[in-house]
């Protein structure tokens, strides 16, 4: 069975602050705070690329496996596809500075959803060819891309960068076994928010104001979570931990009312971190493991979203670090 054989992620150096954002948008700062819940967090600061960072979090994987590079067979970017080089691919530049040669490299563009989805495909990949490692980088740069004067884009000033490594193997040992994933997308809510071209920078608009995406949060992350649990035989009394996308507080405590399940079954990093990207549930789970709050067999819930709009889930039965 395929397993999650270890995984890091890392910081940027930069800081985007409450005062920061209320100063360029003309919002209070009890504003902004209602919609970032913590002070400040890390953004990429000038001249910093994700596509390093990335590779940071890979060389410490890479060092604590000990996996021979030749035995990596893939390697999957996962991201919003606006990476630091326009027409390139962060996949092969992080492969070849880390020297793995012969290994297919390709892109995932799913926006905070596409680390799910890249570990799912790799999980698959391992499955079909148990003799080599996938390696899923992921790297986010929304900040770049977030317009804080603009005060009706307030709705995604939360977001702050983070890139991480996850190491895919067929052996069934390392931190935890993959049990599966299932995943959605609402093509209804493809309008919503867009990229904009603003002389050479690209921004995030949104278009309109509709209601409903809380609804449709709520609806989306409940069906997949009981599909994916009816699939392995399980229940909601089973989850040990659901970890959710940081993208908005309220609707993680819904969810987590909605499952039955207790606030203790989570991790809320709200007050520290802002919406990490696609790692905000690796963060989450690391959290764990260094509280000592994890045992072996304990049945970890994954829940991602992103823009477009999408929705995946994915079961992890943890093993220890």
């Amino acid at each position: 069975m395929a397993a999650i054989l270890d995984f890091e992620v890392i910081y940027p150096s930069g800081w985007i602050t409450v005062p920061k954002m209320a100063a360029e948008s003309g919002l209070t700062e009890n504003d902004i705070r209602a919609l970032t819940v913590c002070e400040g967090f890390p953004v990429l600061a000038d001249g910093e690329h994700e596509w390093e960072l990335a590779l940071r979090a890979a060389q410490v994987v890479l060092e604590r496996a000990a996996v021979p590079l030749s035995a990596i067979r893939t390697v999957i970017y996962a991201g919003t596809g606006e990476w630091d080089i326009p027409f390139w691919s962060p996949a092969a530049k992080v492969a070849h500075e880390l020297g793995i040669e012969g290994a297919y490299c390709f892109e995932i563009v799913n926006y905070c959803n596409a680390v799910t989805a890249a570990i799912q495909y790799g999980t698959d990949q391992v499955d079909a060819r148990p003799d080599g490692y996938v390696l899923v980088l992921g790297g986010d740069r929304v900040s770049t891309m977030l317009d804080y004067s603009d005060p009706g884009a307030k709705e995604l000033f939360n977001q702050g960068d983070a890139a991480s490594a996850v190491l895919i193997s067929a052996s069934g040992q390392g931190i935890a076994e993959m049990l599966g994933a299932k995943m959605r997308t609402d093509p209804s809510w493809c309008d919503y928010y867009t990229g904009v071209r603003e002389g050479e920078q690209l921004i995030i608009r949104r278009h309109g104001l509709r209601d409903g995406l809380g609804e449709a949060y709520l609806e989306n992350f409940t069906g997949l979570i009981r599909e994916l649990l009816s699939s392995l035989g399980k229940n909601p009394t089973d989850i040990s931990y659901l970890l959710v996308t940081h993208g908005d507080r309220r609707v993680h405590q819904r969810l987590l009312s909605a499952m039955e399940l207790p606030t203790t079954k989570s991790v809320f990093n709200y007050e520290h971190l802002g919406h990490m990207g696609g790692a905000d549930t690796l963060i989450a789970m690391n959290d764990l493991i260094s509280d000592g709050r994890l045992r072996c067999g304990d049945l970890v819930l994954h829940a991602t979203s992103a823009l477009g709009f999408s929705w995946g889930v994915m079961a992890m039965e943890y093993v220890g670090r």
